[in-house]
């Protein structure tokens, strides 16, 4: 058999994880261990195991990525030292003025009341995305120190891309893309890029370019890093919309790229490669907007999760999306290792004036700088439908549904689908083709997200869209102008939670709240790939634009507090949290406005002037986290083969997850009485002694008790425990909410409860 056989249509890329790897392990002798099992299932050919093999992990954890038939992964699965064999998934992306809405301060500094952070220059953050564009002006190193000591990645050299790209900001750059390649059958287009002065097509999908290189050819990770670490610019903004200053929340940490994400997503086995050498590289953060799709599989069979478990076991945080899935029960990245983020709005919006003939006065909301002279006649899009399509296929603007004759010189009112993946800006683009000289589209869900419409055009709700659509119906030859968007700052209360977030209740361990936290994630302007659209910067809305958010907030925390645990940095961020918006209202949820939980924002939306000062965290330790995986099932055996250390089950310190040390206590299933114990550190400075009292908001029909009511600090590092217990009170059905507060004069430790009752007969055979 030639080594070219195992490229058969029956092989796939599979995933070989096998725990942890430790300082003694020869990297060497790792790859010659995978390449020995590899040719046992190739009939004893190493030439074939090696053909077969993409990456070995054996930095951060031990594993390799193959090329393998289901048979021959039903092996390796089977053999000894062996936790999970998976296929190659793919995961998706989760696609300023925010900081000043967060609350951070002016241009460089990014100071923090009574806290100098000016050693965020000693933190790294890895970014696990689409890669960087390093001349855009977010990622200069002007002025920044030479680059810390510690590092040991490397600046990668590929397509448009040399080491000279890399500088003391960004410091390290590398792109994996067998997994991708391989599952694409099919190698990266290599294209040049086609500059046409003024065509409207710049931004034609056709013509993108896909550098092999750390080089950004999407956008999406330019876009990240400069929210999270971007330097200040002075005159940011989209076409014209939202100028001003604007920078990332650590904006002199430095930058090291992984680029895993190519155009039609990232896959598992370059997405742990890039882990494995993050690890070994000396990062202390690493960020990731991206994540599968719900319902998310077992912790050990998901790359981000094994990847992020051996990062933070290692002292480095993980920060990552929620998922742009919106509905309840939708939530991603749910390991309780993880930091886990929520999109919320900021209090600035894109608006498109909406001059009816009737006189009424309307906005929507719009990037679209295109505005029309004069007004026109609107009509509705189901009464331009085109050869075999039906009014109410031609009413949503699909392709080719529209017929030419009806529609020109013409605004439409057009409809989207609720939590359709339908490209919004594709309808204003059928429109255009069909002749139409703008847009109006109705939307409920996702009303509030701007989008660069092709021709004059707005997004409002239903309510508004019926209203227009009543005027039409009402008037002969009804009319129309949309003029071009603008920003507005402070006319909504903010923030509300997006309408895309996805939501808990966690799916796979009920017992631990994700999402985690909220930050502003709806129509964040910040650095771009000028190979898309030939922009300098863009503006997107997505949990993606969440997650950098937080990983801002979590550099200056290490920069103020390089010694604390990645859950004491996540405890600090959970406990300071608000749940009320800038009018001290509670946080809405969009689209319906109605009152939000910790299911759609975690604990609440992050406020970076107290995370540096949280009073009190919960730490856990990675030891925490094997207690965790023995209570939710994990055998010995397993939980030996991740951890490669002497980790046992028995005499663990919980049985049930709900007692793992989170800053959040759920209770999924409460029968009559139920207690759970946690721990809480002092990490205020102060020396002298510090009283903290209970006060507690019951979730309803929930009878919680406290001991003990009082907690007493005398120094800083001391550890003290509670025990909250919750009964049953009064009948309740789903979910109910509320919180522990251990407060004192200066601080308040906040601490989400979540229970559910569980129905009567539960547990009964029928």
């Amino acid at each position: 058999m030639s080594p070219l056989t195992i490229f058969t249509s029956s092989a796939k890329v599979y995933v070989v994880y096998m725990g942890t790897s430790t300082d003694t392990d020869d990297p060497n002798e790792i790859l010659l261990q995978n390449h020995r099992i590899l040719s046992s299932v190739h009939s004893g050919s190493l030439q074939e195991a090696e053909a077969s093999h993409l990456y070995s992990y054996k930095h951060g954890f031990k594993g390799f990525a193959a090329k393998l038939t289901a048979d021959q992964a039903l092996q390796i699965a089977n053999m000894e030292g062996v936790v999970s064999v998976f296929e190659n998934q793919k995961r998706s992306l989760h696609t300023t003025h925010s900081w000043d809405f967060i609350g951070l301060g002016e241009k460089e500094t990014m100071e923090i009341p009574g806290f100098s952070t000016k050693d965020q220059v000693n933190v790294i953050i890895g970014f696990i995305d689409t890669g960087i564009w390093p001349e855009s002006p977010s990622f200069s190193d002007t002025d920044m120190p030479p680059v810390p000591a510690g590092w040991k990645g490397t600046c990668q050299s590929g397509e448009a891309f040399n080491s000279t790209n890399c500088n003391r900001k960004v410091i390290g750059a590398r792109y994996y893309h067998s997994g991708y390649e391989a599952e694409q059958h099919a190698k990266l287009k290599i294209e040049e890029l086609e500059k046409e002065d003024d065509n409207d097509d710049d931004d034609d999908p056709r013509k993108k370019v896909s550098y092999r290189s750390p080089r950004d050819s999407n956008g999406h990770g330019s876009h990240t890093a400069s929210t999270a670490a971007g330097r200040y610019v002075e005159n940011m903004n989209y076409n014209g919309l939202a100028g001003g200053g604007a920078r990332g929340g650590a904006p002199m940490a430095r930058i090291a790229v992984y680029k895993t994400c190519w155009d039609s997503g990232c896959y598992d086995a370059d997405i742990l490669a890039a882990f494995d050498d993050a690890v070994r590289d000396g990062v202390h953060i690493v960020s990731l907007s991206l994540g599968p799709d719900a319902p998310q599989g077992d912790y050990f069979s998901d790359a981000i999760s094994i990847g992020s478990f051996h990062a933070v076991s290692r002292g480095i945080t993980v920060v990552s999306s929620v998922g742009n899935q919106g509905t309840k029960g939708s939530a991603t990245n749910l390991a309780p290792w993880l930091i886990t983020v929520a999109a919320s709005s900021t209090d600035r919006e894109f608006t498109s004036r909406l001059l009816m003939g009737n006189g009424a006065h309307l906005k929507g909301e719009s990037l679209s700088v295109h505005q029309m002279r004069a007004p026109a006649r609107i009509i509705s899009a189901s009464i331009a439908n085109r050869g075999y399509f039906t009014p109410y296929q031609s009413s949503y603007c699909l392709e080719s549904s529209l017929n030419y004759t009806k529609t020109r010189g013409k605004v439409l009112l057009c409809r989207h689908v609720e939590r359709s993946t339908e490209s919004k800006l594709a309808k204003s683009e059928v429109v255009k083709a069909a002749g139409g000289v703008g847009m109006i589209l109705i939307d409920e869900t996702d009303k509030d997200v701007a989008i660069p419409f092709a021709i004059p055009a707005a997004i409002v709700g239903k309510r508004m869209g019926n209203r227009i659509l009543s005027y039409i119906n009402n008037t002969r030859n009804a009319t129309a102008r949309i003029l071009a968007s603008n920003a507005r700052i402070g006319s909504h209360p903010a923030p509300r939670v997006a309408s895309f977030s996805s939501k808990g209740p966690n799916a796979l361990t009920p017992e631990i709240l994700k999402p985690d936290v909220a930050a502003p994630g709806l129509n964040i302007l910040a650095a771009w790939s000028p190979a898309v659209g030939q922009m300098k910067f863009n503006i997107l809305s997505g949990t993606s634009m969440a997650c950098p958010h937080v990983t801002g907030i979590v550099a200056l925390i290490k920069a103020v507090h390089p010694s604390w645990s990645p859950s004491a940095i996540k405890s600090s961020i959970m406990t300071t949290a608000t749940v009320f918006d800038k009018n001290g209202k509670p946080i809405r949820v969009d689209p319906e406005s109605r009152r939000g939980n910790a299911f759609d924002y975690g604990s609440g939306f992050l406020d970076p002037t107290t995370v540096l000062d949280p009073g009190l965290v919960y730490d856990a330790k990675p030891t925490d986290y094997k207690a965790f995986l023995c209570s939710i099932g994990y055998t010995e055996k397993l939980l030996h083969l991740i951890t490669r250390d002497n980790s046992t089950c028995k005499n663990q310190p919980f049985s049930t997850p709900s007692s793992l040390n989170y800053p959040a206590i759920l209770v999924p299933n409460l029968k009559s009485s139920f207690s759970v114990t946690r721990t809480l550190t002092n990490v205020q400075k102060q020396r002298q002694r510090t009283i903290y009292r209970a006060v507690v908001a019951t979730p309803h029909g929930i009878q919680v008790d406290v001991l003990p009511h009082r907690l007493v600090f005398s120094r800083y590092g001391q550890k003290m425990n509670f025990t909250i217990t919750f009964k049953i009170s009064a009948p309740s059905q789903g979910y109910v909410f509320g919180y522990l507060q251990w407060k004192n004069k200066k601080s308040r430790v906040t601490t989400p409860l979540v229970v559910r009752a569980a129905p009567s007969n539960l547990g009964v055979v029928v």
